[in-house]
């Protein structure tokens, strides 16, 4: 029997460095814990191409073995290379992955609290394992379930702890954070940074040659929410385009069900409702196979903002409640509330004012218009009619300028066209500036635009003629800002 303990000493040579001799000292640990396992010598384990006294300074740690003596070892002891070096074993991965699949199906199925335990219990476990695959696609569903709470800054820095992870891996890896970070920024009503966010990664992906499907399939269905909102209608109907070109080569339902979805809002700011109602059925086809509720939810709201630009009102709100059921019962609180606004702009188009006003006034309890309201009217809902207790949102969720602020100025909007419509032009005006504020910073230049002829209105028929042309500057000046100042050249496209 030949020595080779010199040769593989020579080979690997004593390990100085520090995060080298704690390496060595672990794997040396390692074979002495599963050595006493099996019940082998160390002459039995090192049998028949090493030695003992070999086997004996490699478990003190004090030589690194080769890859050879390492691949012989595991043989022995019935492991895997994988396994002996890195103490992680497939039958963890696997375990991992398994677990990773059920905190998914509860966040699908379930609430995101619930869900966001589960993946919890894979990010610590992974982490402690060393499995950084599995530890990022927790990070990514922790991620997922703050998004659906409400808690943006949470799944942001999640987020951001993904692409931290994977950032020695290519670019596509890293796409599903980019476009969670960019949601977590729409929701909050910065628009320019979530365009910025996804245009970015757009264009490093073309530059670099990786014109990965799922990867641009994922970015440009996530570009079109905001480019909505901020008025840049060609830009939105483009990546829905290029959208629908891409979703051939994706195999992923779930995500063509997203695109589906992103398509019908082109569709509906063309006039196209038929058509965006078609869009709309495949995708709540796709997710009532897949029993995804909170996307199920998110179609049912989109059919009913169809319905109510259709005029089809009772529809409209059929469906709204529908969603708004769905979600509050996932406690979904920031989707829910969102839906709400939508409600009750259906219910004051309905002639149902008070319904709608004590729907709006518990969603801005922080904001100073509503406040007063408060204190004028009593209790939100004393004042309001009995439909108060009916409509009454989520008290725990609410929609602030960092949190949902495009519908939180959507929602003072509608409150001052109620009082605009009851002859309060203090209060409607109040609201209309109060809009004003939270929405010039997200961009949303077309929600601008028709509250500034709103303002501009209301001042015009109070005889404050100078501050009404005021008024109808800014909304013209919002109105021709998406695709000149606001944006910037669009990202480059991908070669079909």
């Amino acid at each position: 029997m030949a020595d080779r303990s010199a040769g593989d000493g020579r080979t690997a040579g004593t390990v100085t460095g520090a995060a080298g001799a704690e390496s060595t000292a672990e794997i040396g640990r390692r074979v002495l814990r599963l050595r006493t396992e099996r019940g082998f010598t160390q002459r039995q384990l090192a049998e028949p191409a090493y030695t003992a006294a070999y086997v004996s300074t490699l478990e003190a740690g004090k030589v690194r073995p080769s890859e050879a003596a390492l691949r012989h070892l595991a043989d022995r002891l019935g492991v895997s290379y994988e396994e002996l070096t890195t103490g992680r074993s497939p039958r963890d991965a696997t375990r991992l992955r398994a677990a990773l699949t059920d905190a998914r199906r509860a966040l699908a199925t379930g609430a995101a609290e619930d869900a966001a335990g589960l993946f919890e219990e894979v990010r610590r476990e992974a982490e402690r394992l060393g499995f950084a695959e599995e530890r990022a696609a927790a990070l990514l569903g922790l991620g997922d379930c703050a998004l659906e709470t409400g808690e943006l800054t949470v799944g942001r820095d999640h987020f951001e702890a993904v692409e931290r992870l994977l950032a020695g891996e290519p670019l596509p890896r890293r796409i599903p954070a980019i476009r969670g970070r960019a949601v977590a920024h729409l929701l909050a009503g910065e628009l320019r940074y979530s365009c910025y966010l996804l245009e970015s990664a757009i264009d490093e992906l073309n530059a670099s040659g990786l014109h990965d499907p799922y990867a641009l399939l994922l970015l440009y269905t996530a570009a079109i929410a905001p480019y909505m909102d901020m008025g840049a209608h060609a830009r939105a109907v483009r990546a829905a385009e290029l959208a629908l070109a891409l979703a051939p080569s994706v195999d992923d339902p779930g995500l063509i069900a997203r695109m589906h979805r992103g398509v019908a809002r082109t569709l509906i700011a063309e006039g196209r409702t038929a058509e965006a109602d078609a869009s709309l059925a495949k995708a709540q086809e796709l997710y009532e196979q897949l029993r995804i509720h909170t996307d199920l939810a998110h179609c049912h709201w989109m059919r009913g903002y169809v319905h109510a630009q259709d005029g089809n009102l009772e529809r409209a709100e059929r469906e709204l409640r529908t969603a708004r059921d769905m979600l509050a019962s996932k406690r979904a609180a920031l989707f829910t509330v969102q839906v709400e606004v939508e409600l009750a702009d259906v219910l004051r188009r309905r002639g149902r004012t008070a319904d709608a006003e004590a729907l709006l006034l518990p969603l801005l309890a922080s904001s100073p218009a509503v406040a007063e309201a408060v204190n004028t009217a009593g209790k939100p809902g004393e004042a309001l009619g009995e439909a108060a207790s009916d409509e009454a949102g989520p008290g725990e969720a609410g929609l602030t300028a960092d949190r949902g602020a495009v519908h939180a100025g959507g929602a003072h909007r509608l409150l001052g066209l109620i009082a605009d419509e009851r002859g309060d032009a203090e209060a409607a005006e109040e609201h209309y500036c109060a809009a004003l504020s939270l929405l010039e910073r997200t961009g949303a230049a077309g929600d601008l635009a028709d509250l500034c002829r709103l303002l501009g209105d209301l001042l015009r028929r109070e005889g404050r003629l100078e501050a009404a042309m005021d008024a109808y500057r800014t909304g013209l000046g919002h109105r021709a800002a998406p695709g000149t100042t606001t944006l910037g050249p669009a990202p480059a496209e991908p070669p079909m």
